[in-house]
């Protein structure tokens, strides 16, 4: 009875032996897992970060690159508008010598022969009036049309700049998401392996028990 009693305690002692070893191995394997699966998750992490750096860098590239281009189209239309007030400028003062050129010639041809010229010099001057006004119609209906095309471009510059902007936003929080999602994924994980080691200790203590008193 004594040495059945002492092989009972042998069996018992290394059952317990085995057991304890399988729950350390079974631990040590789980934390192996949660480790590796923690530095994959760092390392995804990190990666979405660097993108995440990467799109504000190409963000803020994309305004630098809307604030030159705005100053140089704002460059380029006001010296298109210099160059045209210029061109008007000089358009004006050469019409306003043509007309004192005529007036001294009409003069010159008033005195010797005022009576024979009287109407043609009338109508020089009603030419001349008439070509001054339509010359300042010109200039206003220039000026007004580059006005508006100036309007135009800057408008259009920036409804696109403003839709690059909402997709680079757009890009930017599904990123976010996935990062939340990502985080959410892990967490399930974790629980989920919780749980499973929980039931396989239940299931080992549950077994011991059953070969216990089946002995």
């Amino acid at each position: 009875t004594n040495c059945i009693t002492v092989i009972l305690l042998t069996f018992q002692t290394n059952i317990l032996t085995e057991l304890k070893n399988w729950k350390l191995n079974l631990i040590q394997h789980h934390k192996l897992q949660m480790r590796q699966e923690k530095e994959k998750h760092a390392a995804h992490v990190k990666q979405l970060q660097n993108e995440m750096e990467n799109l504000k860098e190409l963000l803020h590239t994309y305004e630098i690159s809307i604030g030159r281009k705005d100053e140089v189209v704002i460059t380029n239309l006001t010296q298109a508008l210099e160059k045209q007030k210029e061109r008007v400028e000089l358009m004006r003062k050469f019409t306003l010598w043509r007309i004192q050129h005529v007036k001294t010639k009409q003069e010159e041809y008033a005195n010797s022969i005022a009576d024979r010229h009287f109407r043609t010099a009338l109508m020089k001057k009603v030419w001349a009036a008439w070509r001054s006004a339509s010359e300042v119609k010109w200039k206003d209906k220039v000026a007004r049309a580059c006005q508006l095309r100036a309007e135009d471009v800057c408008v259009q510059l920036t409804n696109d700049y403003e839709a690059k902007i909402a997709e680079l936003t757009a890009t930017l929080e599904q990123t976010k998401a996935e990062i939340l999602r990502l985080h959410s994924e892990r967490d399930q994980y974790e629980d989920t392996m919780k749980k499973a080691f929980m039931r396989g200790v239940c299931a080992l203590n549950l077994e011991a028990m059953t070969m216990f008193q089946s002995k």
